[in-house]
């Protein structure tokens, strides 16, 4: 076993080496996907047809690096409207086929076409009829001529210095799986509110939550009179702890105040009624309103509290810029 002292390194600070060989694989790269944006794949309409009309899901499947990228089309997929799941060859092959059904569509990823654990799927497939969309390099290969569509990746090098290690061709493959899910989700008209029912956790989640689904509202609310003179209206302020105070005629909302109003008004403040302090037309959002939206408006106007009313101006609820905090929304 060789002592990993013997293996040469970079001079300390002589980064322009290490940069050098990074820009090189990204140039590969690149210029693969810009070759493959220039010359689309032969029958890429088609296969976008043949999924939008399956009753089934996409299965996507491939061994190996071929395998993740799969795994990840699959995903993709299945995060925009279109409903996939990865079924890893080997398995297939132990039982995992049951999983494959005749509505189903398969998607199929072999750099060569010739990945000999593919065989049991593509067998299956034939023997049930169920289309298969290979994405390969080898328009001759076993997995080519089998298919359905063979959606063949652009002729480049791998971005390896022996030109072995999948690389480039994987970047296509998973590059050529994304346009099949984009343009997909585009022709079922997938929008950000359904991106959000599949999307309900973490960061992406936070930034599609409605305003309704956060809001404050029944005794939380700091609800006051125009009338109520100013002691009570600092009671009721301090109990709630939102900073505001909502001055309401009967549903409608009449007013907003806040801690800025009570500064600008400290002259005479507890000889004053709550009509007298209150800023008359407050900025609202309504409660089907992104919280996303809500805090944009918050913040450009300076504020920490938001009402919530309907098209009427009836108050629904308050929202509090804390509210949003929490959820994850800034």
């Amino acid at each position: 076993m060789s002592d990993t002292t013997d293996i040469p390194t970079a001079a300390a600070g002589d980064a322009a080496p290490l940069e050098a060989t990074a820009r090189e694989v990204l140039r590969i790269e690149g210029a693969a996907l810009l070759q493959m944006a220039d010359e689309l794949p032969d029958g890429f309409a088609a296969a976008v047809r043949r999924i939008l009309s399956a009753r089934g899901r996409v299965v996507t499947s491939g061994m190996g690096k071929s395998g993740h990228v799969a795994h990840k089309i699959a995903a993709t997929l299945s995060s925009t409207g279109t409903p996939a799941l990865f079924v890893h060859p080997a398995e297939a092959s132990h039982g995992d086929l049951g999983m494959i059904t005749r509505d189903d569509v398969c998607l199929f990823i072999s750099n060569s076409g010739e990945t000999r654990e593919m065989h049991d799927l593509v067998a299956y497939c034939r023997r049930f009829s169920i289309p298969i969309i290979t994405v390969t390099k080898a328009p001759d290969s076993t997995l080519a001529r089998q298919s359905d569509i063979a959606l063949l990746l652009p002729d480049a090098p791998e971005a390896c210095s022996i030109g072995m290690a999948p690389t480039t061709s994987t970047t296509c493959s998973m590059a050529l799986g994304d346009a099949l899910a984009i343009t997909l989700m585009r022709l079922r008209g997938f929008d950000g509110a359904a991106f959000h029912v599949f999307h309900p956790g973490g960061k992406l989640g936070a930034q599609f939550l409605r305003v309704g689904d956060m809001m404050h509202t029944g005794a939380r609310l700091p609800l006051v009179t125009p009338e109520m003179g100013m002691g009570e209206v600092l009671v009721t302020m301090t109990a709630k702890g939102f900073g505001v105070a909502l001055v309401m005629e009967g549903a409608r909302l009449a007013g907003v105040i806040t801690d800025g109003d009570l500064r600008r008004h400290l002259d005479g403040l507890m000889d004053k009624s709550a009509r007298d302090v209150a800023t008359p037309s407050p900025r609202t959002i309504r409660p089907d309103g992104l919280a996303s939206e809500a805090l944009g408006i918050m913040n450009a106007n300076a504020i920490g509290a938001l009402p919530v009313t309907d098209a009427r101006g009836a108050l629904e609820g308050l929202l509090h810029i804390h509210d949003c905090l929490r959820a994850g929304v800034a």
